[in-house]
């Protein structure tokens, strides 16, 4: 076995800085009480950092510094701790309360051993100091990525000039509310009958920090061939990637994601040289089934990937032909430079900024114009206008529906046994270009390609609803939900199973669907148009009101008139007119 130690981590992490306001007048009114406060302050802290996956750095004196795997986790936990004490400082004397204050950014941090030090430190803990007692403030990076995905509002509290902090920072604070609804839990998923495994992110480990995409890529290159094994359940990248950049319990792990195996590891690239480690764990009892190392060159990088994947299925699910295995392997490009440039465009468009989708779609071009063959950048330059059509990004929706239909014909033509090309090609065929049919042929060939395509099944069940086919589209979200159980897009799943029980008329399973999607996603559009539409339907004029509020907060110009652009998922009249005049019903305005 291979051990490698990391004595320095450099990483991007959500960071939640707290302290105590007035700290030092407690301790000179009660020194004895102060420090027993303390004591159980930070012990509530511990299991509420837990309870959201975190990890606590630093505890000095009346401070903590913790940090989480995203933004939304770093939030939820910061409005969970003010949560607690404001119930705690109920039956306490005003002069006793004890009241933090909070702050929250996103950044490159340096971990070295237990201490965690970086600029994104640094302005965590300067926004800390901007807040007043029982406050939230949080950096822009922080409001860009949790911006819509809470029921709060944000408050732009303006740029602020901070100490050592080169430029100026905008600042936002979380107008938390003490009696606002908890976020609801799913329970742990059940493991399945069949192997079942996660692939954790791998560990950067060249000597260039700006490699972190190549090891992404890595990973999900590992992740797609172990997803073609019939006989495998693999979870979903959206998924294992939530745990990115942190110190993981595999058993944990396990229990979160309903998974018996996880695969962690590394890759180390030193100009054409690549090494991959690889670990297999049994995650119901923390035992190393093996661990290898895998050495080449970057023109082996395609049969490093098989190597990998070989060793994981021949430890786990040594009943699987090999010939399946053989029939799994896929060398996407016989260019290394087009591979490059499409790892880089993955990067960019997980992202899920507009910059990044930008970046995205200019870095799979390239990647096409160095292989006019490559199926899957194909796929994936058509899901830059997918992600550019929902988040309201088109400046030119004619032009950019004709050029998303083009890349996605392309990409099936190529792909025929792609799964990413075919059920990228599908998916904007039906959601961007509006023919539902061919795009749900083109998804069912992916997933009988990989039966283990998260996003294949999610949009899949969009496609049955488009088709009049609800309890299909059900079926299908539920399992894209169990192959991705932690994945940050959950809302559009439950937003899926929303419609299909609107359109099969069971109106209160549709509220409550919908209003599950709006809570994970208040903005999301066609949450909200379920909702509203079910509500009304149910005569419940109060979620009706509710809801329309927030359609029209999210689209103003939103009319019953121009709905037929937000409602591309009904290709049945008769669905639509039911949908539409519901929302009619509701108040939405002609």
């Amino acid at each position: 076995m291979v051990v490698e130690a990391l004595h320095v981590s450099r990483r991007l992490a959500a960071i939640l800085a707290a302290d105590i306001a007035d700290y030092s007048r407690l301790m000179a009114d009660d020194e004895e009480a102060t420090l027993a406060s303390l004591a159980a302050c930070r012990a509530a802290i511990s299991a509420i950092v837990a309870e959201y996956s975190g990890r606590i750095f630093g505890t000095a004196g009346d401070s903590v510094v913790v940090e989480f795997a995203s933004a939304v986790n770093a939030v939820r936990a910061g409005i969970a701790i003010q949560r607690e004490f404001d119930r705690r400082n109920a039956d306490v004397p005003q002069s006793r309360r004890v009241k933090f204050r909070i702050g929250i950014n996103v950044g490159d941090i340096v971990a070295r051993g237990d201490d965690l030090l970086g600029d994104g430190v640094n302005l965590a803990a300067r926004l800390q100091t901007l807040a007043d007692p029982t406050e939230i403030c949080v950096s822009s990076s922080v409001y860009e990525q949790i911006e819509g995905r809470f029921g709060f509002p944000l408050v732009a509290l303006g740029e602020r000039v901070l100490k050592n902090m080169p430029r100026p920072v905008s600042v936002y604070r979380v107008e938390w509310a003490a009696d606002a609804p908890a976020t609801p839990r799913a329970p742990a998923p059940k493991l399945p009958e069949r192997p079942s495994i996660a692939v954790m992110p791998f560990q950067n480990l060249s000597e260039d920090a700006r490699q972190e995409y190549f090891a992404d890529g890595m990973v999900e290159e590992i992740i797609t061939a172990l997803s073609r094994m019939r006989g495998l359940f693999v979870i979903a990248r959206s998924s294992t990637f939530t745990y990115k950049g942190r110190v993981i319990d595999v058993k944990q792990v396990g229990r979160e994601l309903g998974v018996r195996y996880v695969l962690q590891g590394s890759v180390r690239r030193a100009g054409d040289r690549l090494r991959i480690n690889g670990q297999l764990i049994d995650a119901a009892t923390g035992a190393h089934l093996w661990a290898e190392r895998f050495d080449g060159s970057l023109e082996d990088v395609f049969d490093l990937q098989d190597q990998v994947a070989s060793s994981v299925i021949g430890a786990i699910a040594p009943k699987l032909e090999q010939a399946e295995i053989e029939r799994s392997r896929h060398k996407p490009t016989g260019s290394l430079d087009a591979y490059d440039y499409f790892l880089r465009g993955m990067a960019a468009f997980y992202r899920w900024t507009k910059e990044g989708n930008d970046e995205a779609l200019v870095l799979f071009r390239k990647a096409i114009e160095l292989d006019g063959q490559f199926a899957s950048a194909f796929g994936m330059a058509a899901r830059c206008y997918g992600q550019r059509k929902t988040r309201g990004w088109m400046t030119d929706r004619a032009g950019e529906t004709t050029e998303a239909a083009r890349l996605s014909r392309r990409a099936a033509e190529l792909g025929k046994d792609d799964p990413v090309a075919l059920y990228s090609a599908g998916i904007i065929l039906g959601w961007v270009v509006g023919d539902f049919g061919t795009g749900d042929v083109l998804i069912e060939q992916a997933l009988a390609l990989n039966p283990n395509l998260a996003w294949g099944w999610l949009y899949s069940g969009w496609a049955k609803v488009a088709l009049g086919e609800p309890e299909l589209a059900i079926a299908r979200e539920e399992r894209a939900m169990r192959l991705s159980p932690q994945d940050p897009l959950t809302f559009i799943a439950r937003s899926a199973i929303a419609a299909a029980h609107l359109i099969a008329g069971r109106y209160p399973q549709a509220l409550a669907a919908a209003e599950l999607s709006m809570h994970e996603q208040p903005h999301y559009i066609l949450s909200a148009l379920v909702a509203a539409a079910a509500a009304a339907a149910l005569d419940n004029k109060e979620a009706a009101a509710r809801a329309l509020t927030r359609l029209l907060e999210t689209d103003p110009e939103l009319r019953i008139s121009n709905l037929v652009e937000h409602l591309t998922p009904l290709r049945r009249p008769e669905h639509f007119e039911r949908w539409a005049g519901a929302l009619r019903k509701a108040g939405l305005p002609e």
